[in-house]
Formats: C-alpha cells, sequence, structure tokens
C-alpha cells in the first residue's frame, strides 16, 4: 500500500481516540490497531511521532478540502465567497471531530511546535488561495496568504468553542473577517487621501508664509 493514503488512513483513525486521549503515541498505536497494521510500521511513517502524524492530518484536511471545493463548484462566485466556501467546508468536514481538532491545536500550541504551526496554518492559507484559482506571483501572493493565515487562525479557534446550530456563529464570525480584509485596501486609500490632502494643505500654508 502506497505511504499516503496508509498515513491518510492512520490519521483519520486516530481522531475518535484522540479526542479522549490527546495525540500521543498510545492513540497512533490505538489507530493501527484499529486497522490491523503492524505497529512496527508507525516509525517509518511518523518518524516523530504524534507531531508528524498532526502534521499530515493538515495536508490531509487540505487535500480534502480542494476535493470538497472542486465538487461544491465555483461558477460564479467572487473572490470573497470562494474563500468564505473554501474554509467552511474545510472546518466543516471535521465538525465531528472538534475535540480531536483542539487537542491537535494545543500539540501544536507548545513552544517546541510552534514553527511546525506557522507553517501548517501558512500551507492551509496557500492550499485554499490556490483552490479557489488564486495564481499570483508578486507580492500580494505573500500578502494573501499571511492575511488568510490569520482570518484562518481566529476563525479555527472561533469554531473550536462554538455551540451555535450548524456553526453559525462562526460562518458570521468568519464573513466579518473577510468583511475586515475586503475594507483594508479602501481604508488605505482614505488615509492616503487625507493624508496627501494635509500635506498639501501644509506646504500652501508654508510657502504662503516665505518671505518674498
Amino acid at each position: 500500500m502506497e505511504s499516503r493514503p496508509l498515513k491518510d488512513a492512520l490519521v483519520t483513525a486516530m481522531l475518535p481516540h484522540a479526542a479522549f486521549d490527546g495525540w500521543s503515541q498510545g492513540t497512533l498505536a490505538a489507530a493501527a490497531d484499529d486497522l490491523g497494521l503492524e505497529r512496527a510500521l508507525l516509525p517509518r511513517l511518523f518518524p516523530k511521532g504524534a507531531i508528524d502524524a498532526v502534521a499530515h492530518l493538515v495536508d490531509h484536511a487540505n487535500r480534502i478540502m480542494e476535493a470538497d471545493l472542486a465538487e461544491a463548484g465555483l461558477d460564479g462566485r467572487g473572490v470573497g465567497e470562494k474563500v468564505f466556501l473554501a474554509v467552511k467546508l474545510r472546518l466543516d468536514r471535521w465538525a465531528e471531530y472538534r475535540e480531536a481538532i483542539r487537542r491537535a491545536t494545543s500539540l501544536l500550541a507548545l513552544p517546541q511546535n510552534l514553527i511546525l504551526a506557522a507553517r501548517l496554518t501558512w500551507g492551509t492559507a496557500d492550499a485554499v488561495w490556490l483552490a479557489v484559482g488564486d495564481r499570483s506571483h508578486d507580492f500580494s501572493w505573500y500578502s494573501k496568504r499571511a492575511t488568510l493565515a490569520a482570518v484562518y487562525s481566529a476563525t479555527l479557534l472561533y469554531w473550536l468553542d462554538d455551540e451555535s446550530e450548524g456553526g453559525a456563529d462562526t460562518w458570521g464570525f468568519l464573513r466579518r473577517r473577510l468583511a475586515d480584509v475586503r475594507s483594508l485596501p479602501q481604508l488605505r486609500q482614505k488615509l492616503e487621501g487625507l493624508v496627501g490632502g494635509r500635506k498639501a494643505a501644509l506646504m500652501h500654508r508654508f510657502r504662503g508664509q516665505m518671505p518674498r
């Protein structure tokens, strides 16, 4: 069996165990037992144990999100709506395993895992932008991903504690954050206009006060 499908199956089988026991070598072994796999395979598949499994789960979730988004279809949707749908599908898929995701997030929040957590969040933001058709290669490539990484992280944390029906509060939160992001360029232009107008007025006054 190919490595990636096997790893996909293992991290998925870990979810029910991780919800109660966290992400550990024990939950990895329990998942292997559930699938009838030899535990001797685990060090080769996940050399760093549970943290490798969490990292693979994030990659697995990104790939599922891409497939779900393709199935949902993007025709007729604006960029903001495409991004909203991608993030919603990304989280909705795992609603049944919210507690396991919470524990994975806690593991990634440990000091020794912060660099990995940042890389995984960036990877998710990149996967979303690619899935909605972004092919930019200039500075906006970085700014789009950095902005979405922040929005996604905040939405994920909100979603973990959301008890509203169907996650309605989370999706409202996500829409507001995306609206905030879309308003930033307009706000910047307004500020630049105000600053520019103020600067021009000051220069005019300065010239009027200069001796002739």
